[in-house]
């Protein structure tokens, strides 16, 4: 049987961190995925919570407290059932970030890093999601929602708080904050597979690629990939490789466009 050393974290959460600790060359790198699991039992990174993380690595409260309170997935507050997080970086604000915000603010009357009285959503403003191509983005419990707009995102939001199927626009049903929490820490659902892994914004070089006959440079029989014998070779290589794509690649109209206006511009004849 395990050996109990809290009486608020269940005996299968503590095992699941001892199960981490041990996945680790040097079990303190587990931290950060063990602070998930206890976000996953108890909602929030719980003093209980620091010490037990802390007990089971050799590592002080000071040392455990310092990381959950650096990165901004460790919360200290209760959190809701869901997380609505709103990118409000650069790109995502100025294609509408910072109005999806402002309008579910005022929808669930909340501000940042608040959570409704029903208890349901928590909304925040996040920095930047690495999904610019589908700007603006809105993740819930970290699964994507592309391309909202305000109404999107109201729809969303209410059915969440309904209770109803919520399916994100690239990755697995929605479940709960706390449930892909103990995903985070390292202990699969079954949902990985779930929904399209890559949206069409992300596969148009792919596409241009096939069009174009580009390919990834060929393997050499250990399966790794063939490099050239010399620097010489590498430049030689890089500038046959650079010299066929431009004579392959198709000039689009602003190109051949803004090309006849430079040209005329600067009095340059064909």
């Amino acid at each position: 049987m395990t050996e109990q050393i809290s009486e608020g974290l269940s005996e299968t959460t503590v095992a699941e961190l001892r199960e981490l600790a041990a996945r680790y060359p040097q079990a303190r790198s587990a931290l950060l995925p063990m602070l998930h699991i206890v976000q996953s039992e108890q909602g929030r990174v719980t003093a209980e919570g620091i010490e037990v993380c802390g007990q089971i690595l050799g590592l002080t409260e000071a040392e455990v407290s310092a990381v959950a309170t650096f990165y901004t997935m460790y919360k200290r507050r209760p959190m809701g059932t869901h997380h609505v997080g709103v990118c409000t970086n650069t790109l995502c604000a100025v294609m509408g970030g910072d109005e999806i915000f402002e309008r579910l603010c005022g929808h669930l009357d909340v501000g940042n890093d608040e959570t409704t009285e029903d208890g349901r959503i928590t909304l925040e403003r996040v920095e930047c999601n690495a999904a610019c191509d589908f700007a603006p983005v809105m993740m819930v419990n970290w699964e994507f929602f592309d391309n909202q707009t305000p109404e999107s995102a109201i729809d969303v939001v209410d059915k969440l708080r309904s209770g109803e199927t919520v399916q994100s626009t690239r990755g697995a049903t929605i479940t709960s904050w706390r449930e892909a929490e103990r995903v985070i820490g390292g202990f699969e659902d079954g949902l990985v597979d779930e929904g399209p892994a890559a949206g069409p914004a992300s596969l148009v070089g792919l596409e241009i690629a096939d069009q174009r006959g580009w390919a990834a440079p060929p393997l050499d029989a250990s399966g790794t990939e063939a490099r050239p014998e010399s620097t010489t070779e590498a430049v030689a290589e890089a500038d046959t490789s650079r010299a066929e794509s431009e004579t392959v690649a198709e000039q689009t109209d602003t190109d051949v466009e803004g090309g006849a206006d430079l040209q005329e511009s600067e009095g340059v004849d064909d």
